[in-house]
C-alpha cells in the first residue's frame, strides 16, 4: 500500500487494537509482534524508522561484556540468547564477528580470557565460537595495525554486529507484510483517553509532516516507544494534575568517529575493556569502514541531531591513537556521529553521571491506559516487545493472545539469496539486500552507479518500497553512506534528489541533507 492511500485508510472510521508511537527498534518489534498475534496494529512514527538513536548504534549485538564486569548475570543471559534469535532472523543482516581483547600486561590475558570463557559458558547452546587465549604473533595476525609496542597477546572472542538502519527497516516491512499499518513521518501531537458505552478507547491526534494532512486515530490500547522522548509524550498525554511522574529517562550520548579500514584492514574487531574513564573503547569493522567509539556523556536536552562534545572527540582520538599502531587525526575522520542513549532516570537525585544508570528496559502504565517503555538496547529489542504485550495484557488493554511468533519469524529478505557469503564488514553491496536483491533489479537504472554501491535502481526501490521519502531517509538509512562518509554523501545527493523528484511528488530536501553532512564532520 503506497503512502497516499495509506492514510486514507488511517482517516476511514474505526478503532485498531494497538498503536504504537515510535518507529525505532523496540516500538518496531512490538509492531511485528502483535500483527504476528493477529491484533490489529498501527506504528506511527514522527520522523524517520530509525531516524534516532537506532541507526545510531555501535552496531554490535552483543551480550555485553561491561554488563558481566558489573555482575549482572541475567541480562548478559538475556542479551546472549536474544543475540542468537537476531543472527537466525536476519542471517543477511546480522552476522557473528570475532573480537580481540589485547593483552600489555602478563595479568591481562587470563583475567578477561577467564571473565569470557563465563561469557562462552552462560551463551551455551546460543555461542558463536570458544574464547582462544592468543600469544603475541596470532594478535598482531588478527589485528593488522594494532600497537604493537609492549603487546603481550589477547584473547579472542566472539559476539554480532549488524546494520542497525537496515534491520529497522527489515522489521517495519515485516510488520507491514503481518497486516500492521506503518507510516513514517506521522507525528502523534496528542492522545486522549475517553469511555465509549462499555469500553474505554485512546484517540491519537496525528499530522503528516509531509503533507500536513491531519487525521484522528481510535485505538484500544496506546504503547509509547519514542525512546529518548518518551517523558514528552507522556507530558502531552496524562490528564492535567495527575501528579504521575513525568520523567523516565536520563540521556547520555555516544559518540562514534569513522575512519578508512587501513588503520586496522582485518576482519577482527578490536575491544580495549577499559580506558582512563572507566569505559570500553571498540574499534570495529563495518561496511568497508573502521567505527571507533564510544563515549557515555549526561546531556539535559534532547536533539533530534546531537552534537559530539570537543572533549569527547579527542578522548576517541587519543585512545584510538594509544591502541592503533598510528595516530587518528581529524583530518582522518570520514564521519562522526552521536547517538542518545534512554537510559532510565534514577530514582533519586541524579549526580551526573550516566554509566551506572540502568541499560536494562522499564515498562509503566500510567492512569490514563498510555503504556510506556524505554531503556534497553537493540539485541533486546524482541523480548522488550513480548514484555511491553505482556503488561498491556495485565492491563487489561489487550485480550491475551499467544506468542513467541517472532522468535522464529524470518525478517524480509532472510530466505535463500544465491549471492556469494558477503561478510558485513565488507564494503556495503547488493548483498545487504538478502533474497529481496532480485526485485531491486528490475527497478530502471540497475547499471547507473551513483557512489559506495549505491545505483539507480537502489534508490527508486527505496521509494516505492523502503518507504523513504528524502534524500536523508537514502544516504543515511537505507545506504549508509552519511555514517560511513560524510562527504561522499553530500557528493551523491543531488543524483538522488533528482530521482526521487521522479518518485515522489513530495520536497526530497535536499539543502538540508547537505547541510547536514556538514555536521557529520568535526569542527576544522
Amino acid at each position: 500500500m503506497n503512502r497516499t492511500l495509506l492514510i486514507e485508510s488511517l482517516k476511514r472510521p474505526g478503532l485498531v487494537d494497538l498503536a504504537v508511537v515510535g518507529g525505532g527498534a523496540t516500538g518496531l518489534g512490538v509492531a511485528l509482534d502483535a500483527a504476528l498475534r493477529g491484533f490489529s496494529v498501527v506504528l506511527l512514527e514522527s520522523h524517520d524508522f530509525a531516524g534516532g538513536t537506532s541507526s545510531r548504534s555501535t552496531k554490535l549485538l552483543h551480550g555485553g561484556v561491561r554488563y558481566l564486569a558489573q555482575g549482572n548475570l541475567a541480562l548478559v543471559r538475556e542479551a546472549l540468547a536474544e543475540r542468537a534469535t537476531v543472527l537466525r532472523i536476519a542471517p543477511h543482516l546480522a552476522q557473528p564477528l570475532p573480537f580481540v581483547m589485547p593483552s600489555y600486561r602478563w595479568w591481562q590475558t587470563p583475567f578477561y580470557g577467564l571473565g569470557l570463557k563465563l561469557y562462552d559458558l552462560l551463551a551455551g547452546g546460543a555461542g558463536l565460537g570458544r574464547t582462544e587465549f592468543l600469544n603475541r604473533a596470532q594478535a598482531i595476525q588478527a589485528l593488522p595495525g594494532v600497537n604493537p609496542r609492549g603487546l603481550r597477546g589477547g584473547v579472542k572472542y566472539w559476539d554480532g554486529q549488524f546494520d542497525d538502519a537496515r534491520l529497522a527497516l527489515a522489521l517495519a516491512r515485516s510488520a507491514q507484510a503481518a497486516g500492521a499499518k506503518v507510516l513514517n513521518y506521522a507525528e502523534v501531537t496528542a492522545v486522549s483517553r475517553s469511555t465509549q458505552g462499555a469500553e474505554t478507547l485512546s484517540t491519537l491526534d496525528v499530522t503528516d509532516r509531509r503533507t500536513g494532512t491531519r487525521l484522528a486515530l481510535g485505538a484500544r490500547c496506546v504503547v509509547n516507544a519514542t525512546g529518548v522522548w518518551v517523558d514528552a509524550l507522556r507530558d502531552r498525554s496524562k490528564p492535567a494534575a495527575s501528579g504521575e511522574p513525568s520523567r523516565m529517562v536520563s540521556p547520555s550520548q555516544g559518540v562514534h568517529v569513522v575512519v578508512d579500514r587501513d588503520f586496522m584492514p582485518g576482519g577482527h574487531a578490536l575491544l580495549v575493556p577499559r580506558t582512563r574513564d572507566g569505559r570500553v573503547l571498540f574499534a570495529v569493522p563495518w561496511l568497508g569502514k573502521l567505527v571507533l567509539g564510544t563515549t557515555d556523556t549526561p546531556r539535559k536536552d534532547l536533539p533530534r541531531e546531537p552534537d559530539a562534545f570537543a572533549e569527547e572527540l579527542e578522548f576517541i582520538l587519543a585512545e584510538a591513537g594509544q591502541a592503533l599502531s598510528r595516530p587518528v587525526s581529524r583530518a582522518d575522520i570520514r564521519s562522526l556521529w552521536v547517538g542518545l542513549r534512554p537510559l532510565v532516570a534514577a530514582p533519586g537525585p541524579a549526580d551526573g553521571g550516566t554509566q551506572a544508570l540502568s541499560r536494562e528496559h522499564t515498562i509503566v502504565v500510567d492512569s490514563n491506559g498510555l503504556v510506556t517503555v524505554t531503556g534497553g538496547k537493540w539485541t533486546t529489542y524482541r523480548a522488550m516487545a513480548e514484555d511491553v504485550l505482556e503488561h498491556c495484557f495485565a492491563g487489561q488493554l489487550l485480550p491475551r493472545k499467544p506468542g513467541g511468533l517472532s522468535a522464529s519469524h524470518r525478517l524480509l529478505g532472510a530466505g535463500l539469496t544465491g549471492l556469494p557469503s558477503t561478510p558485513l564488514h565488507a564494503a556495503p553491496g547488493m548483498h545487504l539486500y538478502g533474497s529481496e536483491w532480485a526485485e531491486v533489479q528490475k527497478c530502471q537504472g540497475v547499471g547507473n552507479l551513483l557512489g559506495m554501491g549505491l545505483t539507480e535502481a537502489m534508490v527508486r526501490h527505496a521509494a516505492r518500497v523502503e518507504f523513504a521519502q528524502t534524500v536523508e531517509d537514502v544516504l543515511a538509512r537505507r545506504w549508509r553512506v552519511l555514517f560511513l562518509d560524510a562527504r561522499e554523501a553530500a557528493r551523491m545527493a543531488p543524483a538522488v534528489a533528482a530521482i526521487l523528484s521522479e518518485e515522489l511528488d513530495t520536497d526530497p530536501e535536499l539543502s538540508s541533507f547537505q547541510a547536514l553532512c556538514d555536521r557529520y564532520l568535526p569542527p576544522v
